[in-house]
């Protein structure tokens, strides 16, 4: 080989490790802007938890309106999910991103004043309209921006993100209330508005999306028919899939929120738990999720996804119901972390599966439509777990909620495998 050749052929070399340096530097700011997005998400959900107490004390509501406020910020990120998941697929994943993080941050911190349980729900449904496009641009982000064969593990660090949300509202929560009252709470959640900015200017488009938006331009026609929320549904096989897919994020959305919604006031009520005890039990819970996410995402891209999330199905049916039946302080300490771990390890696990079953001018629409639906349904767990503990305990409201991740199980068999695929 002649020294001109030699010369070329290091050049070439360097080119391609220049651009995969490139490639792994625009993965890492584009997870690490997901999981700060989702992150937002988290903390404003579990706030609005450790809040009810002093909401309730304020406006002399029931718990049932209490729980119903969880309820209305899911419907509306139902919504938000539409809205955001379509718009994301046509103008761009981080541009729709900041936008939802900006609206939801305003609405929390509007939550601060109000007046009543009028005002208030209606804060929440519009604060939940912003939450619900952070999953899903979040997850498609992530997994259009590494390669393969890192995808789970990509998406289970953007559900790491919001339990680092949720952790930051268990901890913060006591002190804040403790000197600023259930108002202070929602003041901190206005602060992501700032984030969401900063963000926005550090980050371009992923190219799985410009390359999109490139062939649209070359062929009008293509984009004057695209439509995603029509791919859901346009056939056999997609509405098969959309429904399992709905199952499953309903599974996952009604088991969360009914834990999470309740577990501080389920431990003060029926263990004499103070707040502060409460936030210390309820941040265990976290850190086992935290755990459940990270081994999910190693399995899911090793053993495949269905296989991953029957181990974790199982686990979660046998965890929820083992935590139900204890009245040992020390064993719900360790029981909450491995029912945490299971219940929802699998969090992380969706944004990558719907990635692989959704081409790219669907795949937000996909994500979050799917998922906000799925937590639109789950969204009735704070309401259906106090109605069934005001007449049995929560601990019997507890022991049910097995039964949703057997239904979860057999869901699994409607989903094809395509772990490590390459996105359409």
């Amino acid at each position: 080989m002649t020294n001109n050749h030699l010369t070329s052929d290091l050049k070439a070399r360097r080119g391609k490790s220049s651009n995969r340096t490139d490639e792994e530097r625009y993965g890492r700011k584009a997870v690490f802007a997901s999981a700060i997005g989702y992150g937002l998400d988290g903390f404003d959900l579990l706030i609005l938890s450790f809040a009810l107490s002093g909401i309730i004390a304020t406006f002399g509501l029931t718990d049932i309106e209490a729980g119903s406020l969880h309820t209305i910020t899911l419907l509306g990120a139902v919504l938000g999910g539409i809205v955001f998941g379509v718009l994301a697929d046509r103008f761009g994943r981080v541009k729709m991103l900041t936008y939802s993080v900006v609206l939801f941050a305003l609405f929390t911190g509007l939550s601060a004043v109000a007046t009543g349980f009028a005002d208030l729900a209606a804060y929440r449904f519009i604060a939940g309209i912003g939450i619900g496009g952070e999953f899903g641009i979040g997850m498609t982000l992530a997994a259009e921006a590494v390669p393969a064969k890192m995808r789970a593990r990509a998406t289970s660090w953007v559900a790491i993100g919001f339990q680092f949300g949720v952790l930051a509202a268990a901890i913060l929560s006591a002190p804040v209330i403790s000197v600023f009252g259930w108002r202070g709470l929602f003041v901190i959640g206005a602060v992501p508005a700032i984030v969401a900015i900063v963000l926005r200017k550090r980050l371009h488009e992923p190219p799985k999306f410009l390359e999109k938006v490139h062939n649209d331009g070359q062929n009008s026609q293509t984009k004057a028919k695209s439509n995603p929320l029509r791919l859901l549904v346009g056939s056999k096989k997609a509405v098969r899939i959309t429904l399992a897919m709905i199952i499953l994020t309903s599974v996952q959305n009604f088991g969360y929120f009914g834990i999470m919604s309740w577990l501080p006031r389920y431990l003060n009520t029926q263990f004499n738990l103070n707040l502060m005890s409460s936030s210390i039990w309820t941040a265990v819970t976290v850190v086992g999720m935290m755990s459940g996410i990270l081994v999910f995402g190693q399995l899911a891209d090793r053993i495949g996804r269905r296989k991953t999330f029957w181990i974790f199905q199982i686990g979660a049916a046998v965890s929820v119901l083992a935590y139900s039946q204890m009245t040992d302080a020390t064993l719900l300490l360790i029981g909450g972390f491995v029912m945490g771990a299971f219940a929802n390890g699998m969090l992380g696990g969706y944004g990558a599966l719907m990635a692989e079953l959704y081409p790219t001018e669907a795949r937000a629409t996909a994500q979050n439509v799917l998922f906000n639906i799925g937590r639109g349904i789950g969204g009735f767990a704070p309401i259906v777990i106090a109605l069934i503990a005001s007449q049995y305990g929560f601990a019997f409201a507890l022991g049910l909620l097995p039964a949703i991740y057997l239904l979860a199980f057999l869901t699994m068999f409607l989903v094809p495998e395509r772990s490590g695929a390459e996105l359409n």
